[in-house]
């Protein structure tokens, strides 16, 4: 299955058709997009294509793990590169927070951290500077954003939301790892197309709110404005869910260590989503109220 996430959807992380995404071997097979998967080994030295599993993934039976094969993404490589991008967008948002930073200024930074991420999206390899130079605007833009929230919209919203977003993650971890979400083609299909017009909606709205004035559409202010809140963090969950998919069958299926870097780039653009939606829908609620 591939990624929504343009990070993951040019790489073979992930299953198609039962197949492994990155170790299966290079057989052409019709309709799948990982064909011609560039982290396949030759079936001749590749001793995981016929068993279908990688040291260091848990085995059908329960098995202990057996060690990590050299140059392969673990869960310690993923959980360490995400701390790194987190960490770094808690650190420039910090920054940007205690030296009030101007929303002018946060603006140009949010820019910034767009184009950083759109270049490495479709870069084929990861490129650590881009991934931590997208974390660092994007926490100057957030701590701006959320002190001007806190202190003129919602008193409070900030912490508020960092809560939300944290209790949203743990929820999806605990409702993945139980099996509660599973993360199918049909799952798939359904989180692209909601997040697609999702975010048509949101742009037709913008557009209405630049050239028109107001709120545009309404989309993002009162009873519709929390209504959209809502599904957005639930979009936000729903992409959570795909990227622990997406670690998982990295793991599983041997996917090279900088592909951690990938990992943690896509959880840090889901968890950047889940808050700005909370700040946001925080704010309409303790306005209106």
């Amino acid at each position: 299955m591939r990624s929504s996430n343009p990070v993951f959807s040019r790489r073979g992380i992930g299953r198609n058709n039962g197949q492994a995404g990155f170790n299966a071997g290079q057989q052409p097979q019709a309709g799948n997009p990982y064909a011609a998967n560039p982290y396949a080994q030759q079936p001749t030295t590749n001793p995981y294509a016929q068993q279908g599993q990688m040291p260091g993934a848990p085995s059908p039976q329960g098995a202990p793990p057996a060690a990590p094969y050299a140059g392969r993404m673990t869960m310690d490589d993923v959980v360490a590169r995400t701390a790194m991008t987190v960490g770094t967008v808690v650190v420039t948002a910090a920054v940007a927070w205690f030296t009030d930073m101007s929303l002018g200024l946060a603006i140009g930074a949010a820019l910034v951290a767009m184009v950083l991420a759109f270049t490495q999206a479709f870069k084929r390899k990861a490129v650590p500077a881009l991934i931590l130079g997208y974390a660092a605007f994007e926490g100057l833009f957030l701590g701006a954003i959320s002190n001007y929230v806190d202190n003129y919209i919602a008193d409070g919203a900030a912490m508020q939301a960092v809560l939300g977003t944290m209790a949203v993650f743990t929820a999806v971890l605990v409702m993945y790892k139980t099996r509660i979400i599973r993360v199918t083609q049909r799952f798939y299909r359904f989180v692209l197309a909601a997040a697609i017009g999702f975010v048509l909606l949101m742009g037709v709205n913008l557009l209405f709110a630049v050239f028109g004035g107001g709120d545009g559409l309404g989309f993002r202010s009162g009873g519709m404005g929390i209504l959209f809140g809502v599904i957005g963090i639930v979009l936000g969950a729903c992409f959570l869910a795909l990227d622990f998919k997406q670690v998982e069958d990295g793991i599983a299926y041997g996917a090279p260590r900088e592909e951690s870097w990938l990992a943690a780039f896509g959880l840090t653009l889901t968890l950047v989503w889940i808050y700005l939606e909370f700040l946001r829908l925080i704010a309409i609620l303790q306005s209106d109220g």
